[in-house]
């Protein structure tokens, strides 16, 4: 047999993807016929907007559609998303100069540590967070920082109180409101001050703000472009995935200053040739869609999270109803009786071993999330209100 090289020392220093052994798990229960409910990743149950459909279908077969996108992609894309971050955030931007199209907001995520961190510089990163804030951060030979968010700050990253050493080295600052796992949302003062503390440290800011749309109660979260200032450190990342049921079309944006747009557009160069154009055309029809569309995606999601909450806290879980968001971020039962105490791996397989409910534990997305678990709201009411059923005992038992 032959003797591969060993792992590259970025490889080895990447943390394992969530609950790795859920799926096995899962498809062993499944096969002795449990019906496992899945609480577990963001994706939820729902169709895209009728037109996206119906416009990929158009095009898919046009050959014009289907050769190489490259950096520029299909422009009337990048001048839709320019009309409609005018119309929804007030913000003005060159759609060929100040916007990016993306293989989806995560790939964009992942990849800009590469154009702009090496070895000896830092990111500050939330914990719990995204798992490609920091992939992107190890495999740029980086480091990443992570501060855990933690109730006693709202969720919210401190850094007014990071230390001056560690302010010193940081490269880029990561925020992402209304936030995943956690739910929490920034008042936009604090969007205002990270924008000055940037400003102040030669810091780049990265906004992702996958969840823009999913927001309630009268709750409209504002775009860090929308601050003074923000356009001169700030990228800001958005996603069709989670507004428009889209996660496999893999399709999103950056948007932001030109130089940083300039230099992930170089590193993609490198690593891809663009979405597929026909995803992209199909883009346009679902943001020509969100006036009359989206609005009813928000109160499906908004119908799901008063049930969920509803049905957990009749559990027994302590649960805050979130604003924003297709999460409800939950702690974890403790012998103690301390909130935010208990093992959330531990909790999670015996969700999943006991209950057949998949949930996704806080650990899994950073140790900063320990104590806690997420639940998605991407099943229908009745679902959720019997996985809260299911997972009583739990709430009980320690």
């Amino acid at each position: 047999m032959t003797d591969f090289p060993p792992e590259s020392p970025a490889l080895r220093a990447l943390p394992p993807y969530p609950m790795a052994e859920i799926p096995e798990r899962r498809r062993a229960l499944e096969a002795r016929g449990v019906d496992v409910i899945d609480l577990g990743a963001g994706d939820a149950d729902e169709d895209p907007p009728p037109r996206a459909v119906e416009r990929l279908r158009e095009v898919a077969g046009d050959r014009g559609f289907s050769r190489y996108p490259f950096g520029l992609g299909h422009p009337p894309f990048r001048e839709a998303v320019a009309q409609w971050m005018g119309g929804r955030f007030g913000v003005h931007l060159d759609p060929f100069r100040e916007l990016l199209p993306l293989i989806g907001s995560k790939e964009g995520i992942a990849k800009l540590p590469l154009a702009l961190l090496g070895p000896g510089d830092l990111a500050i990163l939330p914990d719990p967070g995204y798992q490609a804030y920091r992939g992107g951060v190890v495999l740029a030979g980086a480091e990443p920082y992570p501060v855990a968010l933690r109730p006693e700050h709202d969720f919210l990253i401190p850094f007014r109180e990071l230390p001056a050493q560690v302010v010193r080295r940081a490269r880029m600052l990561i925020l992402n409101y209304p936030n995943n796992p956690t739910a929490a949302t920034a008042p936009l003062e604090y969007l205002e001050d990270a924008v000055a503390f940037c400003r102040e440290h030669g810091i780049v800011l990265v906004h992702d703000h996958a969840y823009s749309e999913i927001a309630f109660d009268g709750y409209r979260p504002p775009s860090i472009l929308e601050i003074d200032g923000a356009s001169e450190v700030s990228i800001e990342y958005h996603s069709l995935s989670k507004t428009y049921n889209m996660t496999g079309w893999r399709l999103g944006w950056a948007a932001g200053h030109p130089l940083i747009l300039s230099r992930l557009a170089r590193v993609k160069s490198f690593m891809d040739t663009g979405a597929f154009l026909a995803v992209q055309a199909a883009g346009v029809a679902a943001l020509e869609s969100w006036a009359s569309w989206v609005p009813g995606q928000v109160e499906r999601f908004r119908s799901r999270r008063d049930a969920a909450v509803e049905a957990f806290r009749e559990a027994g879980f302590q649960v805050t109803a979130p604003r924003a968001t297709l999460y409800l971020w939950i702690p974890v039962p403790a012998g103690d009786g301390a909130l935010g105490t208990g093992d959330s791996a531990a909790f999670a397989l015996r969700a999943l071993d006991e209950a057949g409910v998949v949930v996704l534990p806080g650990r899994g997305l950073g140790e900063g999330g320990e104590g806690f678990f997420r639940v998605a709201l991407t099943v229908d009411e009745a679902r959720l209100r019997e996985a809260g059923a299911r997972l009583a005992p739990l709430a009980r038992s320690v």
